[in-house]
C-alpha cells in the first residue's frame, strides 16, 4: 500500500488551501457589491458590462493567484500557528487552526486599518470569515485520496455554490431592506446656498440671489475635454452665478459659472456642473472633470461655520 510522504501530504494541505481560498472570493465580491449599493459612488465604480465579462473571462487566471496570496499571508500560517500550539494549548488541532486564522485576519485588519485607513472591525471581520473555509478545507482533505486536480474541481463546484447561494442571499437582503440602493438627499435651493469647501483651499459660496464667489475652484465640470500628460486640472478665482436644478430621477445640480476671475487656464470661463451627492445629514457637492470614468474627483462640504 502506497503511503503519501509528509512532503506530498503539505502539497495536498497547500492545494486546498489555495483551491478554496480562490473558490470564495467571487460569492464574497458579489456580496460586497450588493453592500455596496447603499454608499455613495459619486457616479461611477459599477463598471461597464463589458468590464464584468472580462472580469469573468478571466477569472481562471488571477483567482489561483489571489487564492495563494491569502494562503501564504493567512491559512499556512495559521497552519504553522497551530502546530507550535501543540500540546501548549488543550484545543484539537482544527479549533487552533481556526483560532489562528481569525487571529491573523485581526492583525492583517490593523495593518489595513493603520496604513489604509480601512475601518477596523468590518474588516477584521471579512478576513476572519475569509480564513474559515480554507482551514476547514485542509482539515478536508487530510488523510483523504486524492490529487490535485480532484481538488479544484471540487473548488470550482463549490464556488459556483457559493455564487448562487450569495446572489439568493443578496437577492433575499435587498428584498427585506437590508441592502438597499443608494439614493442621493434632496436638497432645496436654499438649503443648497451657504459656503462649501474642499482640499487644497477651494471654496465655493453660494448666495442668495444666484451670486457665486469661488477661490480655488475647478472649472469645466462634465466636459468632455482631453488633458495632456501632466496638464492640471484648471483652478479658479473670481465671481459667477449659480443655478439649482432639480432632477427626481438621479442627481441634483448646482450649476456654477464664472464669470469674471483669473485661474491656471482659459478654460476657468466654463460652466461646472456640482452634484448632490452625500446624506441628507452629510451633504456634499462632488463633479468629475476629465474622464467620467478615471477623471479626477472633486468633493465639496458644508463649512462648519455657514
Amino acid at each position: 500500500m502506497h503511503t503519501k510522504t509528509g512532503l506530498k501530504r503539505a502539497d495536498t494541505d497547500v492545494t486546498a488551501a489555495v483551491a478554496v481560498g480562490a473558490a470564495q472570493l467571487p460569492a464574497a465580491w458579489l456580496l460586497w457589491w450588493m453592500g455596496g449599493l447603499s454608499d455613495d459612488r459619486y457616479g461611477r465604480g459599477y463598471g461597464p458590462a463589458l468590464g464584468l465579462l472580462f472580469l469573468v473571462l478571466l477569472a481562471p487566471l488571477y483567482l489561483p493567484v489571489l487564492g495563494l496570496l491569502q494562503a501564504w499571508a493567512q491559512t499556512l500560517p495559521a497552519a504553522a500557528l497551530a502546530e507550535l500550539t501543540h500540546g501548549r494549548i488543550p484545543w484539537p488541532r482544527l479549533v487552533r487552526q481556526l483560532a489562528a486564522a481569525v487571529l491573523i485576519g485581526v492583525v492583517w485588519a490593523a495593518v489595513a486599518a493603520a496604513a489604509w485607513g480601512r475601518p477596523f472591525v468590518t474588516t477584521a471581520l471579512v478576513l476572519a470569515a475569509l480564513g474559515v473555509l480554507p482551514v476547514l478545507a485542509m482539515a478536508y482533505t487530510r488523510g483523504r485520496e486524492g490529487g490535485a486536480w480532484g481538488v479544484w474541481l471540487g473548488a470550482v463546484a463549490g464556488s459556483v455554490v457559493l455564487f448562487v447561494l450569495a446572489f439568493l442571499g443578496g437577492l433575499l437582503a435587498s428584498v427585506t431592506g437590508l441592502f438597499e440602493e443608494y439614493e442621493p438627499p434632496r436638497l432645496s435651493a436654499a438649503q443648497v446656498a451657504g459656503v462649501w469647501r474642499g482640499a487644497d483651499g477651494a471654496e465655493l459660496r453660494l448666495l442668495p440671489g444666484g451670486r457665486a464667489e469661488l477661490t480655488n475652484m475647478p472649472a469645466e465640470g462634465d466636459a468632455e475635454v482631453e488633458y495632456g500628460a501632466g496638464e492640471a486640472q484648471a483652478v479658479c478665482d473670481g465671481t459667477g452665478t449659480w443655478v439649482f436644478k432639480a432632477d427626481r430621477d438621479r442627481w441634483d445640480t448646482v450649476l456654477v459659472r464664472l464669470g469674471h476671475g483669473s485661474g491656471t487656464a482659459s478654460r476657468c470661463g466654463d460652466e461646472a456642473s456640482w452634484r448632490i451627492g452625500g446624506t441628507a445629514r452629510a451633504p456634499e457637492l462632488f463633479a468629475i472633470f476629465g474622464d467620467p470614468d478615471a477623471g479626477e474627483l472633486w468633493i465639496l462640504t458644508p463649512a462648519a461655520d455657514s
